[in-house]
């Protein structure tokens, strides 16, 4: 892989430990519905393609569409309060992102998390520091990933190319949302897959520490 100038970031998983917080409101969702818990290790596997599949995956089989709405609409509200309760940066993301930035490396954050949280979160945590931060935004015709939209919209913020980029994810996702974009991918070890999961998906290059991603960089 070349040397890029850009990075764009996956969220959960990748720069952000957000799996207890996404399991309790899952399952505070699940229990006001009356349906069946949900383990962690389950939640884990369940997440990456946004909220309304994490709850299509989590409710019981057959479940109908308005049940489902409904068991969105308690997860969400719970997760709006509840989104950063034991949420919190993978160890050396700090040091990364302040490295990045000294060395004049675009950053943007792109995720399948609702867009409202995926802000509230980059501002809690990297406070300005990655610019440009999107979330979820079907509903304004901007398909989620692994569809390139929200990675090309983060480029055209950034005023960046693909060429000069590189996705940084976790999952079987981001490498689909790279391969969709024309971009390189690194994986992170760190995050919601293993890494006999990412291999079979196609991952070639895997990091286990997040300052292993500098020397990628110009």
């Amino acid at each position: 892989m070349n040397k890029k100038n850009t990075y764009i970031f996956d969220l959960d998983g990748t720069l952000l430990d957000t799996l207890d917080d996404l399991y309790h409101s899952l399952n505070y969702a699940l229990d006001k519905m009356n349906y069946p818990l949900r383990r962690k290790e389950e939640v884990r596997q369940f997440v990456g393609n946004g909220i309304l599949m994490l709850i299509k995956r989590a409710v019981p089989e057959g479940t109908s569409d308005e049940k489902i709405m409904e068991t969105q609409a308690v997860f969400k509200e719970h997760y709006g309060i509840h989104c950063n309760d034991q949420t919190g940066p993978y160890p050396g993301i700090d040091d990364l992102i302040d490295q990045l930035l000294e060395k004049n490396i675009k950053m943007a954050i792109v995720s399948n998390k609702a867009d409202f949280a995926v802000k509230e979160l980059a501002e809690i945590y990297f406070n300005g520091r990655i610019p440009v931060a999107i979330g979820e935004k079907e509903s304004e015709g901007i398909r989620k990933k692994p569809a390139p939209d929200t990675v090309f919209e983060a480029l055209r913020l950034l005023d960046a190319s693909v060429e000069d980029a590189v996705y940084v994810g976790d999952s079987e996702v981001d490498i689909e949302t790279a391969k969709n974009c024309g971009m390189d991918v690194i994986l992170c070890s760190w995050g919601f897959r293993s890494v006999d999961q990412l291999i079979a998906s196609g991952a070639r290059l895997i990091i286990d520490e997040p300052a292993e991603m500098l020397s990628y960089a110009v």
